[in-house]
């Protein structure tokens, strides 16, 4: 259940990531339970993660995080390499009372179409908040949907900007299929 009450305008210090971030995780465009566009009307990128290791931490906490993502050439983007804002989740989804771990990406642009085996290359640069049950679906977006203005706010501050230009978000030459 989440806490009652106003929410931070943005997270983490505003001098920039502080450690463990910026954490990096890449890996290809799956498709995931489908909720998130047709359900949640928040469509996510989902990728496969084996034993859910990001960026050497087999320990991350379950939540909601922000940053920024490459995404490989595709259709959806114009055919070149090309990176976004986005907020994420890891963790179990305790609303849907899911039995897996999942990442789930929202990448902060409207595309056209979808962008399924694409390769996806992550630079985690903070956390929002932790994962909650939500007694109803409206309260969940509701969340989700501040999560998503948090996440802009957040990477809006210079600091946090500058990592838009991380060399790591488009190199994708080599990458396996499954999250590393």
């Amino acid at each position: 259940m989440r806490p009652d009450g106003p929410r931070d305008p943005t997270a983490g210090p505003d001098s920039g990531p502080s450690p463990p971030y910026p954490l990096r995780l890449n890996g290809k465009v799956i498709k995931g339970f489908g909720r998130g566009s047709e359900e949640l009307g928040i469509p996510t990128a989902n990728i496969p993660v084996t034993g859910l290791s990001v960026g050497g931490h087999e320990d991350i906490e379950s939540g909601v995080y922000y940053g920024y993502a490459g995404l490989s050439a595709s259709p959806a983007t114009g055919s070149k390499p090309n990176i976004y804002p986005m907020v994420m989740s890891i963790g179990w989804n305790p609303f849907y009372k899911n039995t897996v771990r999942s990442v789930e990406v929202h990448l902060l642009h409207k595309f056209d179409q979808d962008f399924y085996g694409s390769h996806m290359n992550l630079v985690i640069l903070g956390f929002i908040r932790p994962e909650y049950d939500y007694v109803s679906l409206d309260s969940l977006v509701e969340d989700i949907r501040e999560d998503i203005e948090v996440g802009k706010r957040s990477m809006d501050r210079n600091a946090y900007a500058d990592f838009r230009q991380d060399p790591y978000l488009l190199e994708f030459e080599g990458r396996t299929e499954v999250g590393e």
